[in-house]
């Protein structure tokens, strides 16, 4: 008898052991749900919520890869505007120089002095075409790694970059271009013929600096500049459209993020209340079996039994 007395001792004990060290693991596990705020701790809680729980995470994570290329392409459209804006108002007092020049109250070497000027603003056109995004790459150049222009032996500005601006991807298979190439409006048509704005200003340089005809080519360049104005107003409104387009995409992914968050809390989080409710419930049934634990194992039939 004593073996079996023995043997209802031992697995008594290993029972309530088993018992309060269960109990114990679900404190702690509801701690842990209160202070990460997730429900679920492990994939083997509940499996389908896990699964469900990971591709919303990996599709927050694309969310955040297409969020950082939105803000690069709006950064790039964003400079693309402030130097579409310059190159309107170098343009803008190009044609206030070619009307001085053109009148007849202004002789030669007036004109060669605002054929200077002419020359300057030139050089800052060509400066201009060659500014940098912020990665350094040409602004104007498309895809090229070096300089969106160049100047060859005779001094005439010529493209060197690629024939589109790169796309960037916005999420969804929406995509919007990162910006303009030089010739979508440096290059238009004035007249029927084919101009290049850059070839304009220099021409008109020359002309008025030549010290014969230069009234004349002021005269016949105005037209043209107006046309090269308004070819880089209508790629500014290209500019800003793309800009909207990226707000609208953007207003999308928030909206969808938010989403995914509210799902997230639904499908993974915890309830705060419920949690501190159940751990007090816990706690109590834990301090009740140690409690009753106790005293049963010191009861004197267990003394003698041992």
């Amino acid at each position: 008898m004593s073996t079996i007395y023995g043997t209802s001792t031992s697995a008594f004990y290993e029972r309530s052991l088993m018992d309060l060290t269960a109990l114990r693991k679900q404190a702690e596990e509801t701690q842990a749900e209160m202070s990460s705020g997730e429900r679920l701790q492990r994939s083997s809680d509940d499996p389908v919520a896990a699964s469900r729980l990971r591709r919303l995470a990996r599709a927050e994570t694309i969310d955040q890869i297409d969020t950082a290329a939105a803000d690069r392409a709006t950064s790039d459209l964003t400079l693309t505007d402030g130097a579409l804006g310059q190159f309107a108002s170098f343009v803008t007092r190009l044609q206030e120089l070619a009307t001085q020049a053109a009148s007849g109250t202004v002789n030669d070497t007036q004109r060669a002095g605002i054929g200077q000027e002419v020359e300057q603003i030139r050089e800052n056109l060509v400066s201009l075409a060659n500014t940098r995004d912020g990665s350094g790459r040409a602004l104007f150049g498309g895809e090229a790694s070096g300089a969106a222009y160049s100047l060859n032996g005779a001094g005439v500005a010529q493209y060197d970059g690629t024939a589109t601006a790169g796309t960037v991807s916005l999420g969804d298979g929406q995509t919007v271009a990162r910006g303009v190439t030089g010739p979508e409006f440096l290059q238009f048509t004035s007249g029927g013929t084919p101009r290049d704005l850059l070839a304009v200003a220099k021409d008109l340089a020359d002309a008025l600096q030549s010290g014969a005809g230069g009234a004349a080519a002021a005269g016949t360049a105005l037209s043209v500049l107006s046309d090269g104005l308004q070819a880089i107003t209508t790629a500014q409104t290209v500019v800003g459209s793309r800009l909207n387009w990226i707000d609208l995409n953007t207003e999308r992914r928030i909206s969808l993020s938010e989403l995914r968050t509210e799902e997230q809390n639904a499908v993974g989080g915890s309830d705060l209340t419920e949690s501190i409710a159940r751990l007090q419930n816990t706690m109590l049934v834990l301090e009740a079996s140690q409690a009753s634990f106790s005293k049963l194992a010191n009861l004197s039939l267990f003394n003698q039994l041992r």
